[in-house]
């Protein structure tokens, strides 16, 4: 199967979520009191992380090598960063704004595996790893616990997101409807269940809570 060429909505879906992962890990960095270099590279990593695995899994260029302003915004991000108070990023109103990303990345990576011929079930774990990998390379390097690593809602709303992702587009030309409203659903319902999390800390029962009840 051809690669389809990806929309401007999907564009910009994709630099929102670099930008949004990429201030996430230049923030971690400050909070540790790092250096512009040391920002710089977190900002790096978070951003482009999750996408460069993507890629090398489904046999596709690696997307920001060949993508001048991929780095670019990866490195504002971090200048923005580095000149603003830390506390400015502090808050639920910033886990919203990674809530918006994770959701933008899990639907452009599921949607970019489609598109080069990965079967719907792979296509939409290329959608949980886009979301999710650049954040743990972020907690890994800076030696803390990963939120994967807690019963927090984080990974089900990339997978929501994927799956209905690849659902939709797959589902869309039957139906006689844009592609568009599938990618419209997808973002909305994960954002929202990511949302939904941060707002009433919803989580997952962990193993051994789970055995005790029952």
């Amino acid at each position: 199967m051809t690669p389809t060429v990806l929309t401007p909505i999907l564009d910009l879906l994709d630099l929102a979520g670099i930008a949004l992962f990429a201030l996430s890990g230049a923030v971690l960095a400050a909070r540790l009191r790092q250096t512009f270099v040391t920002m710089a590279f977190f900002a790096l990593v978070t951003g482009v992380g999750g996408g460069t695995v993507r890629d090398l899994l489904i046999g596709a260029p690696v997307f920001w090598i060949n993508d001048a302003w991929v780095a670019a915004v990866c490195l504002g991000t971090a200048l923005i960063a580095w000149f603003t108070p830390v506390g400015w990023w502090q808050g639920k109103g910033f886990d919203y704004a990674d809530g918006a990303g994770l959701a933008a990345y899990a639907l452009l990576g599921s949607a970019k595996a489609l598109a080069y011929g990965i079967p719907p079930v792979p296509a939409a774990l290329m959608g949980v790893i886009t979301g999710c990998v650049g954040g743990i390379i972020r907690d890994v390097v800076a030696g803390r616990p990963s939120i994967i690593m807690s019963p927090e809602l984080y990974v089900t709303p990339a997978a929501l997101t994927a799956a209905l992702s690849v659902a939709g587009i797959l589902a869309a030309p039957h139906l006689g409807l844009p592609e568009q409203a599938a990618w419209g659903l997808a973002f909305a319902s994960g954002f929202a269940l990511r949302s939904a999390a941060i707002r009433w800390e919803w989580g997952l029962p962990s193993y051994g809570r789970a055995r005790e009840e029952a």
